[in-house]
């Protein structure tokens, strides 16, 4: 029975709204994710209330006053008998619970209201707010991420300043009574060790300048930017001794395991989040109706952007339905049919995915070879210097080229193996992200492929072929930093002249 005759007149709302399917499936969904029974007698309405007054306040007491009574989805009416019997439940209570209750409430207040002054320590906290009120929370959760990217980088930053570059700067100088030491490494030959970056010496043509900003060596190789800079092996700070190896190493596990796990926290807040989301159809679908206008939005530009994607997000869930009743119809012959069209384009996307690692792969080696060659002339001209320098940046173009072009090729090749629509974009997007990664390992294996190539004695008493790449892990570095500037100068360019004239 909806309807009960003993509740007040705005009872009834509140319980026709609690026998909605969407709002049972969500107390479901609570109960098999491990709810306590205090979470599932709470949404009850009235009837729970009876039943907890009837149990008496010796056997309630601590269930009722674990939650404040405005968190409880009731009425006013309700909320006000609940508080009378969290009152008077306190005399039955101990001392010492008396005294629980109250240092959990004043606990929780003030961390209440250091979260509350923390808000406003937030970065572009008020723009963030504004963007949120003119465009809706889906553009605001956008510039959110790019905050916390920012945020994320720039702790990474701190922690590599702080525990690598400051104590090397520091020992270096000689500042605060500092030293420093460097111990040759045990078991390998002395000259595996020498390390001369080619630095500028004298007068230099005006462009090398703009060669070592743009492929990372000259000067720049003698930066903190580079692992090659660290020549150090121990600072002396008064009569304590850093490692600074250790410290490389560790600052580095720390900042990832830093990140896996903000990401991780990230992710999980947005995990409680969609966790209703995702019940079922007919949920999904009352939530878009009756639930799906945010009303943040206040430009009617925005307005407009979030009505066709309500309309896109039903017209997608109407298509999946659907398609789920033509797979339910199909004939064994179209089965057939579908399952090997769908392996014929699977197999036309590995031979798109191999064309672009064996593409990586040869022009990393040949701008290894040539821009090695190059190097070591000594007659330089403007012609020269910008062959050079294209010859360095031809891994970076054809890492951009395969990350544009693959998933241009991959989204027309979707089309044809009949996929609802949601599957459709988790798949090519799945494919996308798989083949820029993949370019970053093909590209790490063409560089050591041709670091570890030996022809002679002295070179494999090193391990690796030292006498072109006497430190190869800066040539590794040089090499992601010509990547990033490639890829920051194609996003540049595309934003001003191809996302910008068509706005």
């Amino acid at each position: 029975e909806v309807f009960l005759p003993e509740e007040p007149r705005a009872a009834p709302p509140v319980d026709f709204l609690q026998e909605l399917p969407s709002y049972q499936s969500a107390l479901r969904r609570r109960a098999a994710a491990g709810g306590t029974q205090e979470r599932r007698a709470a949404p009850q309405g009235s009837a729970g209330l009876r039943a907890a007054e009837a149990r008496g306040p010796e056997q309630e007491g601590g269930e009722l006053a674990a939650r404040p009574a405005r968190e409880y989805p009731l009425t006013i009416a309700e909320k006000r008998r609940l508080r009378d019997c969290q009152q008077a439940d306190i005399k039955y209570v101990s001392g010492w619970e008396q005294w629980k209750r109250t240092s959990s409430k004043s606990l929780k207040k003030v961390l209440s209201e250091v979260r509350e002054l923390f808000s406003y320590l937030e970065l572009w906290r008020h723009d963030i707010h504004s963007i949120e009120g003119k465009f809706g929370t889906g553009i605001q959760s956008y510039f959110s991420f790019l905050r916390f990217l920012v945020l994320l980088n720039f702790i990474i930053f701190i922690l590599m300043f702080s525990f690598v570059t400051l104590p090397s700067i520091i020992s270096e100088y000689g500042i605060f009574n500092s030293s420093f030491a460097k111990i040759s490494p045990k078991n390998i030959e002395l000259h595996c060790t020498v390390y001369k970056p080619s630095g500028n010496m004298g007068l230099v043509y005006f462009y090398t300048y703009l060669k070592d900003l743009l492929s990372g060596t000259g000067f720049l190789e003698v930066t903190s930017l580079f692992y090659g800079y660290y020549t150090i092996d121990a600072a002396w700070l008064s009569i304590l001794r850093y490692n600074l190896p250790l410290a490389y190493l560790l600052t580095t596990f720390a900042y990832l395991a830093l990140s896996l796990l903000w990401i991780i926290k990230r992710s999980v807040e947005g995990f409680k989040q969609n966790l209703v989301h995702d019940e079922d159809q007919f949920q999904s679908y009352c939530n878009k109706v009756f639930a799906g206008w945010d009303f943040c939005i206040t430009d009617p530009h925005a307005a407009r952007l979030k009505h066709r994607s309500l309309q896109y997000e039903l017209q997608t869930d109407l298509e999946e339905e659907r398609l789920k009743q033509k797979i339910a119809d199909r004939t064994m012959k179209e089965k057939l049919r579908i399952y090997s069209l769908r392996i014929f384009i699977n197999i036309i996307v590995i031979a798109v995915l191999s064309g672009c690692f064996y593409s990586i792969y040869r022009a990393t080696v040949f701008s290894q070879e040539n821009s090695n060659v190059s190097i070591g002339h000594d007659d330089v001209s403007n012609t020269n210097f910008q062959a050079n320098l294209l010859v360095q940046y031809l891994p970076s173009i054809v890492i951009t080229l395969a990350n544009f072009i693959a998933p241009q090729i991959f989204s027309f090749l979707i089309r044809f193996e009949d996929y609802s629509p949601a599957f459709e974009i988790r798949l090519t997007l799945m494919r996308c992200v798989f083949v820029r990664l993949a370019n970053i390992g093909v590209l790490l294996f063409s560089l050591w492929s041709q670091i570890s190539y030996c022809a002679t004695d002295e070179c494999k008493a090193c391990g690796y072929n030292y006498e072109l790449y006497p430190c190869w892990e800066s040539e590794v570095g040089q090499e992601m930093y010509k990547l990033m500037i490639f890829d920051f100068i194609i996003i540049l360019a595309g934003t001003l002249f191809v996302d910008f004239p068509r706005k």
